[in-house]
C-alpha cells in the first residue's frame, strides 16, 4: 500500500528471471534498477512471474511493470500481461529483452504493452528516463483534477494567513491533547484542510479551477450533462434539487418510501406533497411503486384526492422523486419509470443514495438514473436528477455526495440551480471531502466494473453458503438463518430451474434475470408486479430469521431479528438495518471472504448458543449487566421466546404492514405545521391523547428513516393503523427496555411515547 508518510512514492515492479546471473543482460538490468532507485523510485523485484502477478494483485500503488521476456518464457510472460491488463487498463507495462524478437510477439500482446526495452542496445540512463516519463504520464492520467491540485498545494508548505486557524495542523502541536489529535490523523489531512481563499484549488460555489474541472470529470464518469460536489451528504443533495425545482404551492409527487430529507425540502419550499405508495411484503420490506400507480390517470386521481390541493392550486405536478434503489436493494427499470412519469411531470428525481455504483456493472443495465446517453438525450424527454451518497457504497469520506443532472425538458439552468446549491453549501467546505469525491470518480472510471464485480461475487458466495446451510439444516430437522432472495434461478443455457445455492456463480454474477422479481415467484412476497419492472440488487443482503409466514402471520416458533443484531454487536459486527425478522448487510467494496466468513461464524455461534440456551451472562453480557436481577435465570432461548411471544401478542409485524400501507389524511402542509412549531403553538401528547390530532413534526422510525406520519398529517383514530403500530412499539419497548426502537419525532418520558401535535 501507499506509504502515508510519502503518498507520492513511485513503485515499479520488475520481474527478470535471470537477474542474479553473471551475464551482460542481468548486469544491465541490475544497473537499471539501481538508476531508477537513485532517481527516487522504489523498485520491487519479483523472483518469478507468478510472484510478479501476486505482487501486482495485492498492491494497486504500483505505477509501472517491467517484465523480462526471453524465448523460453514467452507464453508465461504474455499471460501475466493479460492478467495485469484485466486489473488495470492504464499502468505502463514494459517488456525487457536482450534479443530483438518483437516480430514474434502476438498482436493482442503488442496492443496491451506500453513499450519494449532492448537492454543491451539503448543506454541504461535513456531507458530509465523512458520508464520514469511513462510513470509521470500514468500518474497524470490516474489522478483526477481536484485531488491532483490539492496534493500539489499541500506539498508547498507555505505560511498561511487565512483560515482554518490550525494553519496546516501546527496549532494542534501546542498542547498535549492537540498533539495527540494531530498524531492520530497525520499531517496530510491538516495540510489539505484549506480555506476557500486558496485560488489554486478553485471554488465549490462558483465551480472554478480544479473543483470545476473535477465536476466536469464527474459528469463524464457518471454519464450526466452536469454534476456537482456536495459536502453535507445526500440529505443536502435532495434539498438542493427540490429547492431549485419547487416553490410554495407546487405539487411534488413523492415516493412515500422517501428519506426524511424530502420532508425537510417540502417544509422549506412550501410545496405540496402528493404521495405515491409502494408495496410491502410479509417481512415489512418496502417494494416498488407499481407501474399502474405511475400512470397519468392514477397520478391525476391521487392529486384530486389530496386534501391539500384546492381548486386554486395548479394540478400539474412540477417534480417527482423516486427512491432507487430502496434500502433493501430493490431497483427499478428506470426507462419504464421515466416513460410512465413523463406523461405527468417534466422533472424526475431518483434518490440513489445507496446506489452510486450501478452505472459501472452490466447487471444493472437500464436500472439507474443516468442510463441515458447525455449526448443523444432529447430535449423533449424529462430532465432527470440523481442524488448519490458517494460515502455510502463507493469510497469517499462521510458526507461526500454528488448531484447528477441529465438536461431535458424544462431543465434548470446552471445559474439558477447554483443559487439553491449555494444556499445549502458552506463557504468553508472541507476540501478532503471534495477530493474523496474526485478520487471515487477516478476509481470507478478506471476500475468500476472490477470493483462492482468483486462486491457482487462476494455477496453471491455468502448468499449461496447461507442458503445451502439452511437447506441442509432443514432436511436434518433443525433451523438456520436464510437470505431473502430467489429460491430457484433459471439456467440461461437450458431453461431449467435449479436451487439458488446450486446455481453457477457466473449465472448469478452476469445474468440480471436471476435477480428480477418475476410476478409468478413467491419468494419476494409482492403482489401485482409486472415482469422485469424491479430487480433485487445482489450486494444488499437481507438475512432472515425464523418466525414469519408467507401470509405475514407469525409461526409457532421464531427468533426476533433484533436479538440477533444484539448478539452480533457483542461480537463486533454492526448490522446496517434490522426489522422484525430481517437483518440487512451491505456488501460494499471493502467486504472480503474473511469479513463475511466472520459473519457466518457468528451466525453459527448464535445458533449454538440459542439451541443450548446459554445463559445471558455469557451469550449477551451487556444485556445481562443492564438488569442482572431480571435476567438472572434467563438463557438466550428464554429471552428469544419471551420477545417472540410479545411480538405475537402485540401483532407488531402485521401492525407495521397496516401502518405503512395507508396514507394518513393531511390537515395542513409540512410548512404550515412547521410554522406552528416555531410559534410554539404545539403540545406534547401521549399516544392515548393523539387520536384525531395533527402532528407538528414527522414521526420517522429508524432505520431506514421512512416517515410513518409527515408533519401536518392527522394521527387518525385511536384504533387506526398509525397509532396501533406506535402503541405496539411502545408496549414492546416497555417490556424490553434494552431493545427500544429509534423513532425520530418521539420523546420517551417514563416509558410513554410523546409526540408534538398542533394545538387545537
Amino acid at each position: 500500500m501507499i506509504d502515508v508518510k510519502n503518498p507520492f512514492e513511485v513503485k515499479i515492479l520488475l520481474s527478470y528471471d535471470f537477474i542474479d546471473e553473471d551475464t551482460a543482460a542481468a548486469r544491465a538490468v541490475r544497473i537499471l534498477k539501481q538508476d531508477l532507485e537513485t532517481e527516487g523510485s522504489k523498485v520491487i523485484v519479483a523472483e518469478h512471474l507468478d510472484d510478479a502477478k501476486a505482487i501486482f494483485n495485492s498492491d494497486p500503488s504500483i505505477q509501472a511493470v517491467m517484465l523480462g521476456v526471453e524465448c523460453t518464457h514467452c507464453q508465461n510472460t504474455y499471460q501475466v500481461v493479460e492478467d495485469i491488463r484485466k486489473l488495470n487498463k492504464r499502468v505502463p507495462i514494459f517488456l525487457m529483452s536482450s534479443k530483438n524478437f518483437a516480430s514474434d510477439i502476438p498482436t493482442h500482446i503488442l496492443e496491451q504493452v506500453s513499450d519494449f526495452i532492448w537492454i543491451l542496445e539503448d543506454t541504461l540512463e535513456f531507458i530509465s528516463g523512458r520508464v520514469q516519463a511513462a510513470v509521470r504520464r500514468y500518474r497524470k492520467d490516474i489522478l483526477p483534477p481536484m485531488f491532483k491540485a490539492l496534493a500539489k498545494f499541500a506539498k508547498v508548505h507555505e505560511y498561511s494567513w487565512h483560515t482554518p486557524g490550525h494553519t496546516g495542523g501546527t496549532a494542534f502541536l501546542k498542547t498535549a491533547a492537540g498533539r495527540d489529535f494531530f498524531n492520530f490523523f497525520g499531517e496530510q489531512i491538516f495540510r489539505s484542510d484549506l480555506s476557500i481563499s486558496v485560488s489554486e484549488l478553485g471554488s465549490m460555489l462558483d465551480h472554478s479551477g480544479p473543483i470545476g474541472e473535477s465536476e466536469k470529470y464527474m459528469a463524464k464518469v457518471f454519464h450526466s450533462s452536469r454534476s456537482y460536489h456536495i459536502t453535507n451528504g445526500t440529505s443536502t443533495s435532495n434539498r438542493v434539487v427540490l429547492m431549485a425545482s419547487l416553490t410554495r404551492g407546487d405539487i411534488c409527487l413523492c415516493d412515500r418510501n422517501c428519506h426524511k430529507s424530502v420532508e425537510h425540502a417540502m417544509t422549506m419550499t412550501g410545496a405540496i406533497p402528493t404521495y405515491l405508495m409502494p408495496t410491502r411484503n410479509q417481512y415489512g420490506i418496502i417494494g416498488p411503486i407499481l407501474p399502474e400507480n405511475l400512470t397519468t390517470s392514477a397520478i391525476g386521481e391521487a392529486i384530486k384526492n389530496n386534501a391539500l390541493v384546492g381548486e386554486h392550486i395548479n394540478h400539474t405536478p412540477k417534480h417527482a422523486i423516486i427512491t432507487n434503489s430502496t434500502y433493501d436493494g430493490l431497483c427499478y427499470q428506470t426507462t419504464w419509470v421515466k416513460d410512465l412519469l413523463k406523461e405527468s411531470v417534466d422533472r424526475i428525481h431518483f434518490d440513489e443514495a445507496w446506489y452510486g455504483y450501478a452505472r459501472f456493472n452490466p447487471i444493472y443495465h437500464n436500472r439507474y438514473a443516468m442510463s441515458f446517453d447525455p449526448e443523444k438525450y432529447s430535449e423533449t424527454e424529462p430532465t432527470i436528477f440523481a442524488t448519490q451518497s458517494t460515502h455510502k457504497l463507493l469510497a469517499a469520506f462521510s458526507q461526500a455526495s454528488m448531484i447528477h443532472i441529465l438536461d431535458g425538458k424544462n431543465t434548470i439552468p446552471h445559474e439558477r440551480f447554483n443559487e439553491s446549491l449555494m444556499m445549502h453549501s458552506s463557504t468553508s467546505p472541507f476540501y478532503a471531502i471534495i477530493a474523496s469525491n474526485d478520487i471515487s470518480s477516478a476509481m470507478m472510471d478506471a476500475h468500476g466494473q472490477d470493483l462492482t464485480d468483486s462486491a457482487i461475487r462476494e455477496a453471491i458466495y455468502f448468499r449461496k453458503t447461507v442458503a445451502r446451510i439452511n437447506d441442509e439444516m432443514k432436511k436434518s430437522g433443525t433451523w438456520f438463518f436464510n437470505v431473502w432472495q430467489p429460491d430457484y434461478v433459471t439456467n440461461p443455457t437450458n431453461g431449467q430451474k435449479v436451487p439458488f445455492f446450486e446455481a453457477e456463480d457466473e449465472w448469478l454474477a452476469k445474468n440480471a434475470d436471476c435477480w428480477v422479481l418475476h410476478p409468478d415467484d413467491t419468494w419476494h412476497g409482492f403482489k401485482g408486479l409486472q415482469d422485469d419492472y424491479a430487480m433485487l440488487d445482489p450486494i444488499k443482503v437481507s438475512v432472515t430469521t425464523p418466525g414469519v409466514m408467507p401470509d405475514g402471520s407469525l409461526a409457532d416458533f421464531g427468533i426476533p431479528a433484533t436479538l440477533l443484531t444484539a448478539y452480533l454487536d457483542s461480537k463486533g459486527i454492526v448490522v446496517e438495518k434490522t426489522t422484525d425478522f430481517t437483518c440487512l448487510f451491505l456488501f460494499s467494496f471493502g467486504v472480503t471472504k474473511g469479513k463475511w466468513g466472520t459473519l457466518l461464524n457468528a451466525l453459527f455461534e448464535f445458533k449454538k448458543a440459542y439451541d443450548h440456551n446459554v445463559h445471558l451472562k455469557f451469550s449477551l453480557p451487556k444485556i445481562f449487566e443492564a438488569d442482572p436481577k431480571r435476567y438472572a435465570k434467563m438463557g438466550l432461548k428464554d429471552l428469544s421466546d419471551a420477545m417472540f411471544d410479545k411480538m405475537k401478542a402485540l401483532n407488531t409485524t402485521k401492525a407495521l404492514a397496516n401502518a405503512f400501507s395507508e396514507l394518513p389524511t393531511p390537515d395542513m402542509t409540512p410548512v404550515e405545521a412547521y410554522e406552528h412549531l416555531v410559534k410554539d403553538e404545539v403540545q406534547s401528547l401521549t399516544l392515548d391523547e393523539m387520536a384525531g390530532r395533527t402532528v407538528a413534526t414527522g414521526v420517522v422510525p429508524y432505520p431506514p428513516g421512512i416517515p410513518l406520519l409527515m408533519p401536518g398529517e392527522n394521527a387518525g383514530s385511536a384504533e387506526g393503523s398509525a397509532l396501533t403500530y406506535l402503541k405496539a412499539l411502545e408496549a414492546f419497548d416497555d417490556a424490553f427496555p434494552e431493545f427500544t426502537h429509534d423513532i425520530h419525532g418521539v420523546e420517551v418520558i417514563d416509558g410513554k411515547y410523546h409526540i408534538l401535535c398542533v394545538k387545537q
